[in-house]
């Protein structure tokens, strides 16, 4: 459970390259998540980040935190600098926590998962944006070639977990049905399928 703590760090650690190439310029092209542009995807991811951390440090102090935590938020006139703060804060949520089974109530799925399992959802909303915003800046190829492979296996783990249900039909659905995967592909690439992401998919244009 501890390991999934350190996991956990080690994603946003290699999301945030990916985070600090944003700009402005950026936030109108198409992404792999169909119906968002870049603007939205970041406004989800950052929401997230507010939201995990937000509902992380209420379960230490015996409280609750509400939905509204979880909503999107502005990006500002710094994209880079609002994601980049986001997961920071969401990491030292995370490592400020101290009992890993205390339970966290996460009121968009009306569930209390113990913080381990938390974490463990966190990493894996985290890994899988970070690949729709490096597809959509044409830098997916690098970001998918530095993950660490007993970082992407557990990621696979995870997302085996996730119910590939009708909930993700659902408008907003951060992920979508999964899709047909050559079983000899590579974690990673399973885990994209898995969350209905199509490996080949290309910005259109491509980013240069």
């Amino acid at each position: 459970m501890q390991n999934t703590l350190e996991l956990h760090r080690r994603a946003a650690a290699a999301v945030h390259p990916v985070l600090d190439r944003v700009t402005t310029a950026d936030l109108d092209l198409p992404t792999p998540c169909t119906g968002w542009d870049l603007r939205a995807l970041l406004a989800h991811m950052t929401g997230q980040d507010h939201g995990f951390a937000a509902a992380v440090r209420a379960a230490r102090g015996g409280e609750d935190v509400d939905v509204a935590a979880f909503h999107p938020r502005p990006l500002g006139a710094t994209p880079a600098t609002t994601l980049s703060a986001g997961l920071d804060d969401v990491v030292a949520a995370f490592a400020e926590a101290g009992d890993l089974e205390a339970p966290v109530l996460l009121p968009e799925f009306g569930a209390r998962p113990p913080l381990h399992v938390v974490a463990g959802m966190h990493l894996v909303d985290t890994l899988v944006h970070g690949w729709d915003v490096a597809a959509t800046l044409g830098v997916h190829a690098d970001y998918s070639a530095g993950l660490a492979d007993d970082l992407a296996a557990a990621t696979l783990a995870l997302s085996e977990q996730v119910p590939d249900d009708a909930s993700r039909e659902a408008p907003g659905a951060p992920f979508g049905r999964a899709l047909p995967a050559d079983p000899d592909a590579d974690d990673w690439t399973r885990t994209l399928t898995l969350l209905g992401r199509e490996p080949s998919w290309r910005p259109q244009p491509a980013r240069t």
